[in-house]
């Protein structure tokens, strides 16, 4: 097996093992809890903030596309990034829907490589506003989980990295300043860079960026609330926020199931710590795990329309031609092929044959030559 193999495998596992260790600490109560207080009324409101943070999404992603100059309807945008909340939620990794969109609309666009970035930089946009949020809220308001986070922030090994990856950062820069000539990587490098101030720094495009960055946490964060009110929390909402933030940070960690894991282990800590019991946090991530996945349920109807027979059949009425189907040569005639154009007798003209695959056969066979009537015969 390859190493990427190895990895997915180990992030899976990790992922599992957390669930398994909740349900081994906290019983499986807290999970039938959480399922058994969904309503339809929750389920309404759930699908209601996923239109709002997919369409915001599916804008920023436009915005990112059409400063790296690659043209993104709106409309299609918001299909294609359902489809990919769907297949975030449903399949293991919690990361495949965005491959498959990178991929997608980079080779619709024909420049899969740009495509593959723009989508990375959407991402990257949404992680920085929330981890800029998630620091201001940490900061700015009390709780009783800050020290144990600001410990663990101004901890010797968490220093050390920060400044070991700032220092990388610095050499690379003042490195791709000074050299002309540079190698294919330093290349892909300054291409990245270039493309990053593009579709997040220029000045048309940033505003835009974090206005829907910040809808999007804030639809995060009204869902969160949303899970914690149901899961019977009574608790404040500002003193809610500081929770459903690290536990929102905890979700882009690549130790997950389908989004599972990480979310919940982090809000059962959290809640445990402000003295909410880390029952109802792990109820409450149950419960927001539930209700993102109903939210993306729109991305199963889009991915079943994408592939239904009548997709299937658009190439042909866009101009593909079903097999059996003859198409008549357009080589040049060649110095002393059979008959001349105009025959006299019958007044048609003589087409060459064309050889199509056979389905009956397996293989290639000539088509019969047909006679297609001259110009000016009303016969």
């Amino acid at each position: 097996m390859k190493r990427s193999g190895w990895v997915a495998w180990l992030r899976l596992l990790a992922g599992l093992g957390i669930l398994v260790a909740l349900v081994w600490h906290l019983g499986s109560q807290a999970f039938l809890a959480g399922l058994r207080r969904i309503d339809a009324a929750t389920l309404l409101a759930a699908l209601g903030i996923g239109v709002l943070t997919t369409v915001c999404s599916a804008w920023r992603w436009c915005l990112v596309a059409r400063g790296v100059g690659l043209r993104l309807p709106l409309g299609r945008a918001v299909a294609d990034y359902y489809r990919a909340l769907f297949l975030n939620a449903a399949l293991p990794g919690g990361v495949l829907g965005d491959v498959h969109r990178a991929v997608h609309h980079g080779r619709s666009s024909g420049d899969l490589g740009r495509g593959v970035r723009a989508v990375a930089l959407e991402r990257t946009a949404g992680q920085v506003v929330l981890l800029v949020t998630g620091a201001v809220v940490l900061l700015v308001r009390p709780s009783p989980v800050l020290a144990p986070v600001a410990r663990f922030l101004a901890s010797p090994v968490v220093a050390l990295s920060v400044a070991a990856a700032g220092l990388l950062v610095l050499a690379v820069a003042v490195r791709l300043r000074r050299r002309r000539g540079a190698s294919r990587g330093e290349r892909a490098l300054r291409t990245v860079v270039a493309e990053a101030r593009q579709g997040l720094l220029a000045r048309g495009v940033w505003p835009g960026v974090a206005l829907s960055s910040a809808a999007v946490l804030a639809g995060y964060l009204g869902m969160f609330v949303l899970a914690a009110r149901v899961a019977g929390a009574t608790a404040p909402t500002a003193e809610l926020v500081p929770l459903v933030v690290l536990a929102l940070l905890a979700m882009a960690l690549p130790l997950n199931v389908g989004g599972w894991g990480p979310r919940e282990g982090v809000a059962a800590w959290a809640f445990g710590a402000a003295g909410l019991g880390a029952a109802q946090g792990l109820t409450t991530a149950v419960i927001y795990g539930v209700l993102a996945f109903v939210a993306s349920l729109p991305g199963a109807v889009v991915l079943l329309a994408r592939v239904s027979p009548l997709s299937a059949a658009r190439p042909a009425a866009s101009g593909a031609v079903p097999l059996g189907i003859r198409i008549p040569s357009k080589e040049p005639r060649r110095s002393g092929a059979e008959g001349p154009p105009l025959a006299a007798a019958t007044g048609m003209i003589r087409q060459r044959a064309v050889e199509v695959p056979s389905a009956v056969a397996g293989g290639a066979r000539p088509q019969a030559s047909q006679a297609t009537p001259a110009r000016g015969d009303t016969s």
